[in-house]
C-alpha cells in the first residue's frame, strides 16, 4: 500500500504531466515543422515562447477562481481546454493555426501548473511541502527524459501531427484522475469570493512584498535559462553537432535527469541547512557553471560533451532552488495560496518568454548565443538571491 504523501505525490505529478509533455514531446519536431509549414526558425520558435508566454498569463485567471470554487472544477476545466488546443495543433494548415493552438494549449495547461502548488500548500507547509513538491517533480521528470524519445518515435511512425493526438489523449487521461484520484483539499469555509477589488488588493501585497517577488525571481531567472534552451537547442543540437532528433532526445533527458535527480535533495538539505543556505549555494552553482561554459565557448572549446555535462551541472543547481523557492515564496502567503501561485507562476513565465524573445534576434544556430542567454539568466538570478535573502534576513531580525 501506498503512503497518503506518496499517493498524493503519484496523482498530482500524473495531473500535471500534459504541461511538460505539450513541450518536451514537440521539441524533436521544431526542425520538421519549420520546413513542413514553410516557416522559419524564428516562426517554429514562436510556437515555444507563445505558449509560455499564454501560459503565465492564464495562471492569474485559475488562482483565484481556484480560491474562490475549490481545486478540482478548473483543473478539469483546464484540461480540457488543453485537449481542444492539441486538436487545433493536430489540424493547423499553417504556422498561424498553429501558433494559435499552442495558445490555447497553454491557456489550459496553466491550470496544472498553479493549481496543484495551491493543493500542496493546502495540506503541507515548510520542508514537508517541499518534500512533496519534490516528491511531484520527480514523477513529472518521466516527461522530460521520455516525451522526447516518445516523440521521436511518433514523428517516425505517424509525423508530428500525431504528436498532438497523444497529447490530447493525455489531457482525457489527466480528467479521469483528477476526477477518479484527487480529493478536494479546500474546504467549503475556507474558500473566497472572486472579487476584482480583492485580487487588486492581494496583488498588490504580494507585488510589494520584496520576499515573495524576490524568490520568485530567482526561479523565474533560472527558469528563464531552461526556456532559452527548450527554444534553441533542438536547432543547435540537430544543425551544428549533427544529431538525429532520437539523439537530440537522449541529450535532453540528460539534462532532465540532472535537474530532478537534483530536486529530490532539495527537502532534505533544506532541514540540514536551512533553506536559504541551499538556495544561496545552489544559485552560485548554477552562476559558475554556466559562466564558466560561457568563457570556455567563446574562446572557441566547442565541443559537445562539455556543453551537456555542465548544461547537467547547472540544471542540477536548479533542482535544488526551484522547488525550495516555490514553497518559501507561498509560505507567508497562506490565505491567498491560489493567488500567490499564480502571481508568482505568471511572472516566471513572462520572465522566461521575454528572455527568449531577446535572446531570438542573436540566434545563429551556434551553441554561444543560446550559452551567452543562459549566463545572463544566470546572472540576473544570482542577483535576485543576494537581494531576497538580505530582505529575508531583515525581515526576520525586525521583530526582535
Amino acid at each position: 500500500m501506498l503512503s497518503p504523501f506518496v499517493r498524493s505525490a503519484l496523482v498530482l505529478g500524473l495531473m500535471c504531466a500534459v504541461g511538460p509533455l505539450a513541450i518536451d514531446m514537440f521539441l524533436p519536431a521544431l526542425p520538421t515543422v519549420a520546413a513542413d509549414l514553410g516557416g522559419t526558425v524564428a516562426g517554429a520558435q514562436l510556437t515555444i515562447t507563445a505558449y509560455f508566454i499564454a501560459y503565465g498569463l492564464a495562471q492569474m485567471i485559475y488562482g483565484p477562481v481556484a480560491d474562490m470554487i475549490g481545486r478540482k472544477p478548473p483543473v478539469i476545466a483546464g484540461l480540457a481546454l488543453f485537449a481542444a488546443g492539441s486538436v487545433v495543433c493536430a489540424l493547423a494548415p499553417d504556422m498561424n493555426w498553429l501558433v494559435a493552438g499552442r495558445v490555447l494549449q497553454a491557456l489550459g495547461g496553466a491550470a496544472v501548473m498553479v493549481i496543484p502548488r495551491a493543493i500542496i500548500r493546502d495540506m503541507h507547509t515548510g520542508t514537508q511541502a517541499t518534500r512533496l513538491m519534490a516528491l511531484v517533480m520527480l514523477i513529472i521528470s518521466v516527461s522530460p527524459m521520455l516525451a522526447p524519445l516518445i516523440g521521436s518515435g511518433v514523428i517516425a511512425i505517424s509525423g508530428w501531427r500525431a504528436i498532438f493526438a497523444v497529447l490530447a489523449l493525455a489531457a482525457a487521461l489527466s480528467i479521469l484522475i483528477t476526477l477518479m484520484l484527487q480529493p478536494e483539499t479546500l474546504k467549503p469555509e475556507h474558500r473566497v469570493p472572486v472579487r476584482f477589488s480583492a485580487i487588486l488588493r492581494g496583488s498588490s501585497t504580494l507585488l510589494r512584498d520584496p520576499v515573495f517577488m524576490g524568490l520568485t525571481f530567482v526561479g523565474g531567472f533560472g527558469m528563464a535559462s531552461f526556456f532559452v534552451f527548450l527554444a534553441s537547442a533542438a536547432f543547435v543540437y540537430s544543425g551544428h553537432y549533427g544529431l538525429t532528433p532520437t539523439g537530440f532526445s537522449l541529450a535532453f533527458a540528460a539534462n532532465a535527469a540532472g535537474f530532478f535527480s537534483a530536486s529530490q535533495l532539495a527537502a532534505g538539505l533544506g532541514e540540514r541547512y536551512g533553506a536559504e543556505r541551499v538556495v544561496s549555494w545552489a544559485v552560485s552553482g548554477f552562476l559558475g557553471f554556466t559562466v564558466l561554459l560561457l568563457v570556455l565557448v567563446a574562446i572557441g572549446f566547442d565541443q559537445f560533451a562539455l556543453l551537456v555535462g555542465l548544461l547537467i551541472c547547472a540544471n542540477a543547481c536548479l533542482g535544488l532552488v526551484i522547488p525550495t523557492t516555490m514553497v518559501m515564496a507561498l509560505d507567508d502567503h497562506g490565505d491567498i495560496a491560489g493567488l500567490a501561485s499564480s502571481l508568482g507562476g505568471m511572472l516566471q513565465m513572462l520572465a522566461g518568454g521575454i528572455m527568449t524573445i531577446l535572446a531570438g534576434p542573436f540566434f545563429n544556430g551556434t551553441p554561444l548565443p543560446m550559452v551567452a542567454a543562459i549566463a545572463v539568466s544566470a546572472v540576473l538570478s544570482f542577483a535576485a538571491m543576494r537581494l531576497t535573502l538580505a530582505a529575508r534576513t531583515r525581515r526576520t531580525v525586525q521583530p526582535a
